[in-house]
């Protein structure tokens, strides 16, 4: 391979996503490593005035401020939207930074934004409570019903925002009808894909126009550090997110782009290995609990569309116990999995979600959602699954399951 040949999509295009996740974006110095290079620079030096002039004008390729563009940050950019099927990308500081830039991005005051119900507490607060302040109206709905996106367009809707999976509840949005609809009504539909990556599902083969992500999760997949993603279209990266990227600054640290390039190495193979981890562990305690959310389960309602939409249906799932003393008593009695809010790492993790991930939200919102007081989410790692299954045995037994 050569120095810029990971950089070049008339050969990277081609590679199986496997290579892709290993050798996308790469780009050598003239020292020629073999690890991605980490450049911790603010900003650049240049050898005449005319080139930054150029540069600042958008007429010249190169570096300008690490603000806007970062040598090792572009790495993660090109390979993360090679991976996606994007023909571009933009890293940000966080999940919610990227979230938060794909929306106000795009909206201005008296704009309408349907939204899923069932997401990530900070992504409800989102529509919720931040676009209502710049004066943007919001709808949520029930993602799982397919009339309703239709039913809740307005004449100044302007984007649909969901997760699928989603958080923690596991509903399975129907990618392909809402993203029809979507384009239908020249609505832009903004996908959070964090519970899969490219490595299980890609929303823009089902015609999403934006795929966001909290890279913190499975990409860098080890619990290490924050980072974010936002992929699209060129022109709309270029014209939409960009001048928002450039002048409100949620951008990837050096450091952070490049631990995530390691994980994105070994994404594919994680991603599955949980996955196959997950359904086993659910299978396991599902006759145990009242209730169980998977959709690699045939007891999920939306099982068979989680399957033809995903390569595998990812490392979580939720149980049900009833209450929270319940789920207290559950959390407090395990051994190895540890009690955590974090999801996609390697290690196997639970919280709950009512008084941790959701607990900024009202309980009618919550209600509204299934956020029960039972609710537990469990992401499963990369242990031995038999040892998994018998910390949770134990769990289940002293909590009286």
């Amino acid at each position: 391979m050569k120095k810029t040949t990971g950089m070049d999509r008339s050969i990277t295009a081609k590679w199986r996503p496997a290579t892709q996740a290993v050798r996308g974006g790469t780009w050598r110095s003239e020292h020629g490593e073999t690890s991605e290079a980490l450049f911790l620079t603010s900003g650049y030096t240049y050898d005449d005035a005319q080139t930054v002039a150029d540069r600042f004008a958008g007429e010249a390729a190169g570096m300008t401020y690490s603000r806007l563009q970062n040598p090792t940050v572009a790495m993660l950019e090109e390979r993360i939207a090679l991976m996606e099927g994007a023909e571009a990308c933009r890293a940000q500081a966080s999940g919610m930074a990227a979230m938060t830039a794909a929306l106000l991005c795009q909206l201005s005051a008296g704009d309408h934004v349907v939204g899923a119900r069932a997401a990530f507490g900070s992504c409800r607060w989102l529509l919720d409570h931040l676009l209502p302040r710049f004066g943007i109206e919001t709808s949520v709905i029930d993602s799982a019903d397919n009339d309703a996106w239709e039913a809740a367009i307005r004449p100044n809707t302007k984007v649909f925002f969901f997760e699928t999976p989603a958080n923690p509840t596991l509903d399975i949005v129907d990618l392909a009808h809402v993203c029809g609809v979507a384009k239908a009504h020249g609505i832009v539909t903004v996908v959070d894909n964090a519970f899969a990556t490219s490595a299980l599902q890609r929303p823009l083969d089902f015609g999403a126009d934006v795929v966001a992500y909290s890279a913190t999760k499975l990409m860098d997949g080890q619990g290490r550090v924050l980072a974010g993603a936002v992929c699209g279209s060129q022109q709309w990266v270029d014209e939409v997110l960009l001048p928002f990227q450039r002048n409100t600054g949620p951008n990837c640290a050096p450091f952070n782009a490049w631990v995530v390039l390691k994980g994105l190495e070994t994404l594919d193979m994680r991603a599955r290995r949980q996955s196959e981890n997950a359904v086993a562990l659910g299978k396991f305690i599902e006759p145990r609990v009242p209730k169980l959310l998977h959709p690699g389960l045939p007891s999920h309602p939306r099982h068979e569309l989680a399957l033809k939409q995903m390569v595998a249906t990812g490392p979580i799932f939720a149980l049900d116990v009833g209450d929270r003393a319940t789920a207290f008593a559950l959390l407090d009695a395990l051994e190895l999995v540890d009690i955590s809010n974090n999801i996609g790492d390697t290690r196997s993790l639970m919280c709950h979600p009512a008084s941790t991930t959701h607990a900024g939200m009202t309980q009618e919102a919550r209600d509204e959602m299934g956020v029960t007081e039972g609710l537990l989410r469990i992401n499963v790692g990369l242990e031995d699954v038999e040892d998994v299954k018998e910390d949770l045995d134990r769990a289940l037994a002293a909590a009286g399951l």
